[in-house]
């Protein structure tokens, strides 16, 4: 089957949504489908499977900051794609999001396959009511990441969904060489911006021994004064943007995983690559992480926005070998109910019913 994945965020700009879209791909062909992405592209493309359709434009949205591309070039070079390849289906993630994914829906040259990964209110989704409400109707097959974003999706636009969560590649994060670390190590991984939580971590790290080491990956509006603020302290390790092949490697030697996030996570995959890792998981007791982790099986969970609280499970954790031992084992296994290979098949089978009608 020739399947063409539409992603409206920029894929050489790190992000959970584009993580997905091109994990999926990978796992499509294995099944020997014919798979294209089609995407915007800040730079040279993640490989050869990707057509770019220009360049994005940040937005800011639900917290956050999306690399969009609504403009007209990207429109005409995504309706020249979709013209040229005669896709059997169509694979739209956030399937109205401005840009290549709408005009997608607009042109709906084959059966439609849609997931839906934002959780919580939506400004243009209540402005724009009867617009979205039309476009999601030229929809075969409605998905969400989580029970959040379907209800986010639901309230916005009625109709029925199917329930499949996020996937992993376990196997690149489990055969991945770790980085070798001179003490205990913490590591994040995120974008630097005020639900991530970074700043949150680094006021724990206050509070734990001087032997502690921190890798802080990933970059963001806050980076900057945020160093400001604590670059003094020689324990942690700024790594600015990582590749995927490197944030395994750092997953992997870390003694903890800490994700400190104050709230919009609809799903946490990134703890789930953690597990994958056989790293220990210090996290931020929030919904969507609760929707991944099991609170004293899989992870320590922490109440959110809190240093002190944050420091003790972190303390807890790399102090107690037998608890980190234990975590990493349940987790190991947690990790292995999310395979991208699984969620694949799950997929293919929508495919196959949006394409029969």
């Amino acid at each position: 089957m020739r399947v063409g994945l539409v992603c409206p965020y920029s894929l050489t700009i790190p992000g959970g949504v584009q993580g997905q879209v091109m994990g999926l791909a990978r796992e499509l062909r294995m099944l020997g489908h014919d798979v294209r992405v089609l995407a915007p592209c800040d730079g040279a493309p993640p490989d050869s499977g990707v057509t770019p359709l220009g360049r994005s434009v940040p937005f800011a949205t639900n917290g956050s900051v999306a690399p969009l591309a609504p403009d007209v070039s990207c429109a005409l070079r995504t309706i020249r794609a979709l013209r040229d390849e005669q896709f059997d289906v169509l694979h739209l993630h956030e399937p109205l999001c401005p840009g290549p994914t709408t005009t997608a829906l607009l042109l709906r040259g084959a059966p439609v396959v849609a997931t839906f990964h934002r959780s919580g209110p939506s400004g243009a989704y209540a402005a724009l009511r009867p617009l979205v409400q039309w476009g999601a109707r030229r929809i075969d097959i409605r998905c969400a990441v989580s029970e959040e974003a379907m209800l986010t999706a639901r309230e916005a636009l009625g109709g029925e969904y199917d329930l499949l969560f996020n996937g992993i590649e376990v196997e690149r994060f489990a055969k991945a060489t770790p980085v070798l670390t001179d003490g205990p190590t913490i590591v994040f991984v995120g974008r630097h911006e005020e639900r991530k939580g970074l700043a949150v971590l680094l006021e724990a790290m206050q509070h734990l021994p001087s032997d502690v080491r921190l890798w802080v990956a990933g970059e963001g509006p806050q980076t900057s004064g945020l160093r400001d603020r604590f670059g003094h302290d020689r324990r942690i390790e700024w790594l600015g943007q990582i590749d995927d092949d490197d944030k395994a490697a750092r997953l992997a030697g870390a003694d903890v995983f800490c994700a400190p996030s104050l709230h919009g996570e609809s799903f946490g995959v990134v703890l789930l690559e953690a597990m994958a890792a056989r790293t220990a998981i210090v996290a931020s007791d929030i919904d969507g992480y609760r929707r991944v982790t099991r609170d004293g099986a899989d992870a320590v969970l922490v109440p959110p926005d809190d240093p002190v609280a944050l420091a003790a499970g972190l303390a807890r954790v790399l102090d107690d070998g037998t608890e980190a031992q234990r975590l990493v084992a349940s987790g190991e296994c947690r990790a292995t109910e999310f395979s991208m290979a699984g969620l694949a098949e799950a997929y293919e089978d929508r495919y196959e019913r949006a394409a029969s009608g």
